[in-house]
């Protein structure tokens, strides 16, 4: 039987960023996947893509992983416009604000996994074990016992559910869960746009859900993510690519001139879920497994991203002072941290989807002067924005430090 002192179920981005950050612990670690990486992605654009903050920027270049990335396939952002559709309220964020190069970067998450991948295929301390799948996991008293589905079985001291929203480690340590449905699918696809985006993220507020256009490395192409109530997604799913066009262009008030969608359409529900429990002995959550929020902020994988760094600076602090890092109570403050983070982060969210929701005549006042006295206050915007890029609030040490490549 193989022995670990660490096992990560999830080689996704949440996992292997954990793994990487445990480096330094001095402890052996292990990271269980089903997929091993896919390698770069080339030619077109992947559906999946992440805003990434320049928190999140600052942990995976101090791992060494960002190093990795194709700088070609990049796509920096150097401002935000936001706008509630059919009234005058809006607001905009240039990362001059916070003397910024930049507010962050939109990036493939294929890309980003496999710059993970590569940096901890390189260390030591690090087995990747892909693909596999557990066929078995059971919580002992004094460690924790994993059977794959090739019959290796392996122990280790602590597992880290690193594996999603559905996630196996959570169920298997009766975690309890809060969730609601926010009763809409977030429709994602590759755009051409007759306009360049000019390096600008922009959103719109329609009374059926926020439509999100992330510039992409390609200066007529963006990346959409279109929340829209389950029954008019459905209805945009089934329209012949002309007439998903044309709607399109008319919900993003022709912002960039006329849309094509070039590439395949994908639907998915929108959930949120919350984890009332974290951690217990001999496991903990992090990431989707442990919440999951409405993607009109982009903060989904910056909050797996910060988790992953903060469980590993605690995990550190407690090995330098001979602490049992396997035990619920040494591992109570990095739940209070982060789980105080993911309640604001979740709390927002809600409060913004029920705020732009709609098209009553008074609550389109209200959000629309709202918007526009944000826009007129300077310490408000600088505010929201340096939230935005994850420089404010309880960060881990790492997402502090300052990233020097500016690409």
């Amino acid at each position: 039987m193989l022995h670990f002192d660490i096992a990560i179920v999830g080689g996704g981005i949440v996992g292997l960023t954990q793994a990487l950050a445990l480096e330094k612990s001095g402890l052996s670690i292990t990271v269980i996947d089903a997929h091993p990486s896919d390698g770069d992605p080339s030619g077109d654009p992947q559906l999946r893509v992440s805003a990434l903050t320049l928190a999140s920027q600052n942990i995976l270049e101090s791992l060494g992983a960002w190093q990795n990335l194709d700088k070609g396939r990049l796509a920096s952002y150097q401002q935000m416009s936001v706008w509630d559709k059919d009234s005058f309220g809006k607001i905009s964020f240039d990362a001059s604000q916070v003397q910024q190069p930049q507010l962050g970067y939109i990036v493939e998450n294929q890309s980003v996994r496999h710059g993970l991948w590569q940096q901890a295929q390189q260390s030591q301390s690090i087995e990747l074990l892909a693909p596999k799948k557990i066929s078995q996991l059971v919580f002992g008293k004094q460690e924790c016992f994993i059977s794959l589905d090739d019959d290796t079985q392996l122990s280790a001291s602590l597992v880290i559910g690193a594996d999603g929203a559905n996630s196996l480690v959570k169920k298997l340590a009766n975690f309890p869960d809060t969730f609601w449905d926010y009763d809409q699918h977030a429709i994602i696809a590759t755009v051409k746009t007759t306009l360049p985006h000019g390096h600008v993220a922009r959103q719109v507020f329609t009374p059926s859900g926020p439509l999100a256009f992330l510039p992409l490395w390609d200066k007529h192409h963006c990346s959409i993510v279109w929340s829209q109530d389950e029954a008019r997604a459905a209805e945009l799913m089934a329209m012949s690519d002309d007439d998903f066009n044309k709607a399109l262009c008319v919900n993003f008030d022709m912002s960039l001139g006329l849309c094509e969608v070039v590439s395949d359409k994908q639907s998915y529900p929108l959930k949120m879920r919350y984890t009332r429990q974290w951690v217990k002995d001999r496991v903990a959550i992090i990431g989707d497994a442990a919440h999951t929020i409405h993607p009109l902020a982009g903060q989904g994988a910056n909050l797996g991203i910060l988790d992953a760094a903060a469980l590993a600076e605690h995990i550190i602090n407690l090995v330098e002072k001979n602490k049992d890092f396997s035990l619920a109570k040494n591992l109570r403050p990095f739940e209070r941290w982060r789980k105080t983070e993911a309640i604001k982060m979740v709390a927002s969210m809600e409060a913004f989807k029920r705020l732009f929701a709609g098209s009553q005549p008074i609550k389109k006042v209200f959000r629309s002067a709202g918007l526009s006295l944000a826009e007129q206050a300077p310490f408000v915007k600088n505010s929201i924005v340096r939230h935005a890029m994850g420089l404010s609030g309880e960060l881990p040490a790492l997402a502090k430090q300052v990233a020097h490549n500016p690409e």
